[in-house]
């Protein structure tokens, strides 16, 4: 996900996030068991939920039941909170101004489990494990998730970056660790460690470094400023932008898919770009190829569904179903009404949020959440709740 269009557009959010902490964070999906039974909270017996949901909104957080929305609890938390799948099928992790805390969901209060540090930043989820990337201090930290089952902070794999930066990381199934170089000032690329912390990969060659994502066959992609750096087989591997300045700061992967969704903008000096086309990238190939939509979308709008349709939330209320082979729109899906990108980043609008065939969509002006078949394109369900949402995310069993 991206706090801005561009590096000068970051370095300008800086000022105004010093306060507040810059929390960013992405997201995951997949399926959760729809046998949940009710667990107990501290101290209070909690509501039943089936595949919780998360949402965040102004002052605190809702847990909704992920079938019916029903609100099973409102938990009041101050600050510009952001919400990330935990990896397991009962918590998640809530960026706060003070780092990363895990929320269990299922039972639906906070645990012991907490990493400490100045402006949380990316949760990603791959091959079983879990990985934070603190900005503020550079540290990296991977653990499983079912570490997570006895509500203390899990064991760790941890690293430290040169310099602190607004980074990601991911490990992959062999032990490497891949993790992005970069200052405050300037990012430039990624390296790659081996299973003891020695690095064994670098590739500086990725200006503006950003996101990531998880193709089939293991291929993990970054964002740059003029394209994206693929690390698959041991090798990096750039594939450059059709523009001087082509900007693919937020991808989404599947596991069911060699092709990658991302964004694409490509005005350095806007204040906010609201850009209509989006990138497929081919990890077999090396090949980007643009898709125009015909509406702008937002960091918020991308997703993958089950079977790894590239899936994007139109500021025209369209949600587009995608063949990320083809690049064909197979399926248009009314979610919600018209909106507009605001121009800060940390401001509410419509989120996508998809978990195995079913997508989420928050319509924080009429304080609703609705949830659609991606199969059939049928609404499912909808709920108004006290106040608009800002982030939305869930548990992820089977993750």
């Amino acid at each position: 996900m991206d706090k801005s269009t561009s590096t000068r557009a970051l370095t300008g959010t800086a000022l105004a996030l010093a306060a507040a902490m810059a929390l960013t964070a992405c997201g995951g999906n997949d399926d959760a068991s729809s046998d949940a039974k009710p667990k107990q909270a501290k101290g209070s017996e909690a509501v039943a939920v089936k595949n919780p949901l998360v949402a965040s909104y102004d002052g605190g957080l809702y847990v909704l039941d992920g079938e019916t929305l029903k609100l099973a609890k409102t938990v009041e938390l101050p600050g510009f909170n952001r919400v990330n799948p935990a990896g397991d099928e009962d918590h998640v992790v809530i960026s706060t101004d003070s780092g990363f805390r895990v929320f269990d969901a299922a039972r639906q209060t906070f645990t012991d489990a907490e990493f400490k540090g100045a402006k949380p930043g990316h949760v990603v989820q791959h091959g079983g494990k879990t990985v934070l990337f603190t900005d503020g201090t550079g540290e990296v930290n991977v653990f499983d998730p079912a570490g997570l089952a006895d509500g203390k902070k899990p064991q760790s794999r941890s690293y430290t970056s040169a310099e602190p930066h607004h980074g990601v990381a991911i490990e992959l199934t062999n032990g490497e660790l891949l993790s992005t170089l970069g200052t405050e000032e300037k990012r430039i690329g990624a390296l790659v460690l081996d299973k003891n912390n020695k690095e064994i990969k670098r590739a500086e060659n990725c200006p503006g470094v950003h996101g990531e994502a998880a193709a089939e066959g293991e291929a993990i992609a970054v964002g740059c400023e003029d394209g994206v750096l693929i690390y698959k087989d041991g090798e990096f591997t750039k594939v450059d932008a059709p523009d001087d300045y082509g900007r693919i700061g937020n991808q989404r992967g599947s596991d069911l898919s060699p092709v990658l969704l991302g964004d694409y903008k490509t005005d350095a000096e806007a204040e906010l770009e609201r850009p209509t086309r989006i990138s497929l990238i081919d990890t077999r190939t090396a090949q980007l190829r643009l898709v125009d939509l015909g509406t702008s979308y937002s960091f918020r709008s991308l997703a993958r569904g089950p079977q790894g349709e590239a899936l994007v939330l139109g500021t025209n209320g369209t949600l587009h179903v995608i063949d990320p082979e083809t690049g064909k729109v197979e399926k248009k899906i009314d979610a919600v009404d018209d909106w507009t990108e605001p121009l800060d980043w940390q401001q509410a609008r419509p989120t996508l949020f998809v978990r195995d065939d079913t997508a989420y969509v928050s319509e924080p002006g009429k304080r609703q959440l609705h949830s659609f078949d991606l199969e059939s394109g049928k609404k499912l369900n909808s709920v108004t709740l006290p106040k608009g949402t800002n982030e939305l995310s869930g548990v992820v069993a089977g993750h």
